[in-house]
């Protein structure tokens, strides 16, 4: 029996599910890898497809099945379409070689396809620099000569076991009105992430995209890093940097749709949708209207594979968040769909191809690097998912805690303070699958697109534009800051065992993310990070960042995710006030607007003295002072032992074990 009805016992009706889900893997690998090869040895596509520079020239290959004809064509000839046909070898196998000074690096290349006499243009499938023409908006591969070679000095990087996240878009990382660099990002923006005490950052957008407003969520080149940003040489000085400080550099990745341009992208290359994709119905994706892939197809899941492969050793990156796997699990994409019983996981609708897909990625990332970190992005909360493949599992490391967010928009904008159910908040901080690894977090990238808003906007409203300087007391703001504060950390030490932030969310950004496009006359005002709110020391943004970074060095000092869940000490319904234990850290809110607690006898797991390590309400973050920072020695009755809080309206209390 595998772990996975241990640990979930409930799901002991559905052990035949499970076992099909075990023997497709294993079956799978079989088929694509015999008894000889690894995962790591077959997910090699990109070193064998594409244009690449060899000691007698060029070669350049395709895979392109139901082509009858391929060109290569470029500045190189002059843009003649037809003068260097490529030579068809078994399997639907392209090649064309070239002497040594045919290609050059930059040199602008497109591959045409003659299908029934009609010939189209493309990108290369394994293009690794696609750029837009300014003036004619026609995008175009460029060669990237292989024979460069970065000097990489990140040997000896080893990242840290506990994961802090900062999700982070390259393009819009700087306060000036225009798409930013990876250099910038890496000079720029490297050094708050570390001072704010991040040791991982999630970058979107970096697999190239055609339309820049799309949040780098309609892929069109998988293995191009995008030129909105800079040259590959430029990702790479990025990432090398980040790991000199320390960093883990985890790629937003896009395996669960493509966008459907046929000049830009992958669809259509070789005629067909069946290419990569399946026909009809079921390879449109109704609500993204982008492509769907065929997971169950062999050389799918070899260009999948090796594009995850790529991205680890071409650009060091340390692990994936996975986009969209909600939409990869289910054929109908989970759209509309309440995930509320077990019933919902094992059905004719659960596409079992993808799983196996999944399965076989997370094994290949831990081949290629051990210490690799993988995180989906799945809201139905598949059984398994962050479980072990051999424990029937599907192997990624942590789940985005996606009910948490939905859960802090419904308490803030649907109920009154005085309307507040602490218990059922607590309830969902502690809604997760067992053995399996959450990262929890009060907003992303999602919650601050126009449309919504993000929490302190939320809470403090159109009073932020006015009343955001240190000697105005509006009540409104007074409430959002103590409250920003609370529900921040209230998350990060009760929500899971990793924590995410947003770029520019740990001073509370007050706006907004909304690309330039037609319908806001192409603007970047708010598609940018004002970092110069945190830096004037005469506004409350500073109070929320610098809470922010002493919340995280607490949090990573103390360890607490090594304990997996906290455990309840204290919970007063009436007072909206609840207290709990997590690896030798006490954590105390009052989220009651009107009634301070005094004398409080908050039960504690041994006999040891307690200190005041961090609190919400001290000066420095823009509070009252009311809690002192003095030793809180240890009561014992009834063989239980007790410390004797004073627990403030809206204010959070972080306490130490003092031995």
């Amino acid at each position: 029996m595998y772990r996975i009805l241990e640990l979930n016992p409930q799901l002991m009706p559905f052990s035949g599910d499970i076992d099909l889900r075990m023997h497709l893997y294993h079956h799978t690998k079989w088929r694509l890898l015999g008894d000889k090869m690894t995962l790591s040895d077959f997910a090699n596509a990109h070193d064998y497809f594409g244009i690449h520079h060899v000691d007698d020239g060029w070669v350049y290959r395709e895979w392109a099945p139901n082509a009858y004809q391929l060109y290569l064509t470029g500045e190189f000839n002059n843009w003649h379409w037809t003068e260097h046909p490529m030579k068809r070898l078994e399997n639907g196998i392209w090649e064309l070689k070239l002497p040594e000074k045919t290609l050059w690096d930059g040199c602008k290349v497109k591959t045409i396809v003659d299908v029934n006499m009609t010939r189209t243009e493309h990108i290369p499938l394994y293009a690794k620099r696609v750029v837009q023409d300014p003036k004619t908006i026609v995008w175009t591969a460029e060669v990237v000569d292989d024979k460069k070679v970065f000097e990489w000095t990140d040997q000896n990087f080893e990242p840290e076991d506990s994961l802090y996240i900062y999700e982070a878009h390259v393009g819009m990382s700087q306060e000036d009105g225009k798409v930013s660099t990876y250099r910038e990002f890496a000079d720029k923006t490297l050094p708050w992430i570390k001072e704010c005490g991040y040791n991982t950052i999630q970058l979107m957008a970096i697999m190239e995209h055609p339309y820049y407003g799309s949040f780098g969520y309609q892929v069109s080149n998988f293995y191009a890093a995008s030129s909105w940003f800079g040259k590959p040489e430029d990702l790479k000085y990025l990432i090398n940097k980040a790991h000199k400080m320390g960093i883990r550099v985890l790629l937003d990745v896009v395996h669960s749709h493509a966008v459907k341009n046929t000049a830009e992208g992958i669809n259509m290359f070789d005629g067909t949708t069946w290419q990569f994709f399946h026909d009809g119905e079921k390879g449109e994706h109704p609500a993204w209207k982008t492509k769907c892939f065929n997971y169950g197809k062999d050389e799918v899941i070899h260009f999948l594979l090796s594009n995850l492969k790529f991205w680890m050793t071409e650009y060091h990156f340390d692990g994936f968040r996975f986009d969209g796997v909600t939409s990869m699990l289910y054929y109908d994409h989970g759209l509309g769909v309440s995930f509320d019983n077990n019933n919902k996981y094992f059905s004719e609708n659960t596409d079992v191809e993808a799983i196996t897909y999944l399965q076989l990625a997370n094994e290949l990332i831990r081949q290629v690097n051990p210490k690799a970190i993988t995180i989906s992005e799945d809201m139905s909360g598949m059984p398994g998912m962050c479980l072990p493949i051999e424990d029937g599992g599907i192997g990624f490391d942590y789940r985005l805690a996606m009910g948490l967010p939905d859960m802090w928009i419904r308490t803030v904008k649907e109920k009154q303070d005085v309307e507040w159910d602490i218990g059922a908040m607590w309830g969902d901080m502690c809604l997760r699958r067992p053995g399996e690894g959450t990262v929890s977090y009060v907003e992303s990238h999602d919650q601050a697109l126009v449309g919504d808003k993000t929490m302190i906007f939320r809470l403090a409203d159109a009073a932020m534009y006015t009343d955001m300087n240190r000697d105005c007391h509006n009540p409104v703001i007074d409430r959002a800051v103590a409250l920003h504060k609370m529900i921040r950390l209230f998350t990060l030490a009760g929500g899971g065992e990793a924590y995410l932030n947003f770029m520019g969310n740990e001073f509370g950004h007050p706006e907004w993310i909304d690309f330039p496009r037609e319908g806001n006359g192409w603007s970047f005002h708010y598609c940018r990070r004002q970092w110069s709110l945190y830096h004037n020391k005469d506004l409350k943004y500073r109070w929320l960042g610098d809470f922010d970074k002493d919340m995280i060095k607490q949090a990573k000092e103390s360890r607490i995710f090594e304990q997996r869940m906290a455990d309840l000490v204290l919970y007063k319904a009436p007072e909206k006030t609840i207290v709990f234990y997590r690896n030798g850290l006490l954590f105390a809110f009052n989220f009651s607007s009107s009634q301070s607690l005094t004398n409080v006898l908050v039960p504690v797991p041994k006999g040891a003295d307690y200190t005041v390590a961090l609190c919400s309400d001290d000066f420095r973050y823009g509070g009252d002072g009311r809690v002192a920072h003095m030793t809180y020695p240890v009561k014992k009755f009834n063989d239980q032992y007790y410390v004797e809080l004073y627990i403030p309206t809206r204010t959070a209390i972080v306490l130490k074990e003092t031995n």
